[in-house]
């Protein structure tokens, strides 16, 4: 197989994994029209920056279908839909329409949601790895809830990591700033000797003799960064404590929507094969 033909079935291969299940594929296309709406009223507005976040959306929207394809795993449609919405309140709500500022704890939410997600692909991992016979390779129920934890933890980090790098390199504000009203730090000690100075009831903030309309100091991003570990990490705890509980009793229907796992051989042959019959493709058995 030459590599244009390789391209060609792997584009349709996604193409299918796109449309396989009605109501996944229903929700996608939704989404997908808001946001080439909201492109183009961007570009009428001229706000290239929101453009190129549009962009970046609508090629996020794809990336579950392509991960699917390209590792031959199969994503529950509750876990496809709840990465879908993730993606657009993420970028659309709260990048663009600012909703992260206009409601404060819509960052809580997607963090913790994140937590939560991370820690069932963590899970969908290992999970495949035990049923591969090639690999000899088992965990105890304990054992993989924690891994399951510390992969959503690494993601969060790793995540942290790149607003940071963003904010430093582009000069973005990824890492929200918060209003304070002390700080205790030992910076400003004049003795040199790491003692603590507390300079309580901040009420103003001067930049270069001009005082800003903040009523406090402005802390840049630390506070925020720990928040988002706190929520993910609380997320990923959640998981991982209903995860040990599946693994005890075997009650595989808890996460059967929210785990992904191997897809079936000729997947792909199977559904075109079933569309020209007239066959209802939207759930696939495992």
């Amino acid at each position: 197989m030459t590599k244009k033909e390789k391209r060609e079935k792997f584009v349709k291969a996604v193409r299918t994994e796109l449309k396989e299940n009605r109501k996944t594929f229903l929700v996608y296309s939704i989404l997908r029209i808001l946001v080439i709406l909201m492109m183009v009223l961007q570009l009428f507005n001229h706000n290239y920056e929101n453009v190129f976040v549009c962009i970046l959306t609508l090629i996020l929207m794809v990336v579950p279908s392509i991960l699917q394809v390209t590792f031959k795993v199969e994503f529950p449609s509750t876990l496809e839909i709840i990465i879908l919405l993730f993606i657009f309140s993420a970028e659309i709500l709260g990048e663009i329409q600012s909703f992260y500022l206009h409601f404060s704890y819509w960052d809580t939410i997607l963090h913790t949601l994140n937590g939560f997600v991370c820690a069932a692909l963590g899970m969908s991992l290992v999970e495949i790895l035990n049923k591969d016979k090639r690999i000899p390779f088992q965990m105890s129920p304990f054992f993989l809830a924690v891994v399951s934890f510390c992969f959503s933890m690494t993601i969060g980090v790793l995540w942290e990591f790149f607003e940071f790098f963003m904010d430093q390199v582009f000069l973005l504000d990824m890492q929200k700033d918060t209003v304070v009203n002390y700080i205790s730090t030992t910076y400003l000690d004049p003795t040199k000797q790491n003692l603590r100075v507390l300079i309580p009831e901040i009420q103003s903030l001067a930049v270069n003799g001009e005082t800003l309309a903040v009523k406090g100091y402005l802390d840049l991003g630390l506070i925020d960064t720990m928040e988002d570990l706190l929520v993910n990490f609380v997320g990923a705890f959640l998981f991982a404590i209903l995860q040990y509980i599946y693994g005890k009793h075997g009650d595989k229907k808890m996460f059967r929507n929210l785990v992904p796992f191997l897809q079936n051989e000729n997947k792909y042959d199977k559904l075109e094969e079933n569309r020209a019959d007239g066959i209802n493709t939207d759930e696939l058995i495992r």
